[in-house]
């Protein structure tokens, strides 16, 4: 693939957006981002606040910590931290300065303004509007489809900022629809490393600060020590436990920010950490590192393109095959090898159900990074799962495709019900 083809300057844009730096959960992150932008606009503290969220984002926010807040959790505690300390035009790192005085303050605001949180009755997935309110003035600020997405503010009633917004389509973000595993590999194998030296660089040096974080300390259910603790320093165990470690400390305060994929710190580490590791083992050029994380980071958004960002289904599932995916492309895999470890993978964990952020997230990021590895060297033994398997079509992009009608429309129910199960319905 040359550089001045069309899927070339795609393909890299795509990387460009997707893999951003974040500090904690993204979905709390997304709320103070609202609330900051809300208070920003009305120009003061606000002394009402009314939240008005989509099911998938209070079944992401309810559990996990919102970091620099002294381990406060829930859409409250996102919501005052804006409010307070955020700062708007770090957009996914809002929070990631705040003081110990602010701290405190967040904790006194909590305590004294009246924040109501609403599920709000919306055809998008992901949804959150921030209403702000000071004596007669007001804001209402809305974010729809992805994380920093804002399609309106409005103060007191006069529009100050609009734009249309489609359920399911991510307008504004280049079209995810062109990737396909064959040109992903062509991508990788052709693109100039000082094209995506900076993105890739940053995804290493974040995301490996964050797990080795994560094995030193204690956070979470300290996945990655138990495993390492069970089943030995194998690479196969490191490339899991790094990966889990990494999302105990993100899911549990830890406030080292991460790179995410597909607006997912999670889905991030998993793409990224258990190629990392087996690029050590493997003694790899630093060039094929970057070209193998390149591989996992698109096929993982691939997979999530027919998903759409939040869904019943796990996006670490994704990121695990993703990863797979890039440790075949390191032992010298073409497209073939690399194909039938992703369909391997998928067979073995679809299903996995997303209950929302947490701690239990690490456990499922070693399932599905386990899967990835499986799923590789299942095909170096001579054994694929075929057609006609289960959800298993012939052709890598058949079976892609069937996972994202699983997930995006045989799930709506169940991630209805899981939703029912957490608020207590």
């Amino acid at each position: 693939m040359k550089n001045c083809d069309v899927n070339y300057k795609n393909y890299l844009q795509i990387l460009k957006e997707e893999l951003v730096p974040a500090m904690g959960c993204t979905e709390p992150i997304a709320i103070a981002y609202a609330a900051a932008k809300a208070t920003e606009v009305l120009g003061c503290i606000p002394e009402r606040v009314i939240v008005e969220v989509s099911g998938n984002i209070i079944k992401n926010v309810k559990s996990v910590i919102v970091p620099n807040t002294n381990h406060l959790k829930g859409i409250s505690a996102a919501t005052a931290a804006g409010i307070i300390a955020g700062q708007a035009e770090k957009k996914l790192e809002v929070i990631s300065y705040v003081t110990e005085e602010e701290k405190q303050k967040i904790k006194e605001y909590l305590g004294t303004c009246a924040i109501e949180v609403k599920m709000a009755d919306t055809p998008f997935i992901f949804d959150i509007q921030m209403n702000v309110f000071y004596k007669d003035s007001s804001v209402k600020l809305r974010i729809v489809n992805y994380h920093t997405n804002i399609v309106l503010i409005e103060k007191c009633g006069e529009i100050l900022y609009h734009k249309e917004a489609t359920v399911s389509k991510e307008d504004g973000l280049s079209d995810k629809r062109l990737l396909n595993v064959e040109d992903i590999i062509d991508f990788a194998n052709s693109v100039d490393i000082k094209d995506i030296e900076d993105i890739i660089g940053r995804q290493i040096e974040y995301n490996s600060s964050i797990a080795k974080e994560g094995l030193k300390n204690s956070y979470g259910a300290n996945i990655g020590s138990v495993l390492l603790s069970t089943y030995g320093s194998d690479v196969k165990v490191r490339a899991k436990a790094k990966a889990a470690a990494g999302s105990d400390a993100r899911m549990n305060g830890c406030e080292l920010p991460v790179i995410i994929i597909s607006g997912s710190g999670n889905q991030g580490m998993t793409a990224s950490l258990p190629v990392i590791e087996y690029a050590n083992e493997l003694q790899v050029s630093k060039e094929k590192l970057y070209r193998a994380l390149v591989i996992s980071d698109l096929v993982t958004i691939h997979q999530k393109t027919g998903i759409g960002r939040l869904s019943a289904y796990c996006g670490a599932i994704c990121a695990g095959a993703g990863s797979g995916a890039g440790i075949a492309y390191l032992y010298g895999g073409g497209y073939e090898e690399i194909s039938h470890t992703i369909v391997n993978a998928l067979s073995i964990v679809s299903g996995i159900v997303c209950d929302g952020a947490k701690a239990s997230c690490a456990a499922k990021i070693a399932a599905g990074v386990d899967a990835g590895i499986l799923g590789y060297y299942m095909y170096k033994n001579g054994q694929q799962f075929r057609d006609g398997d289960g959800i298993v079509k012939k052709g890598v992009e058949a079976t892609i495709s069937n996972i994202g009608k699983l997930a995006k429309d045989g799930m709506k129910e169940t991630d209805k019900e899981i939703i029912k199960i957490m608020i207590g319905n």
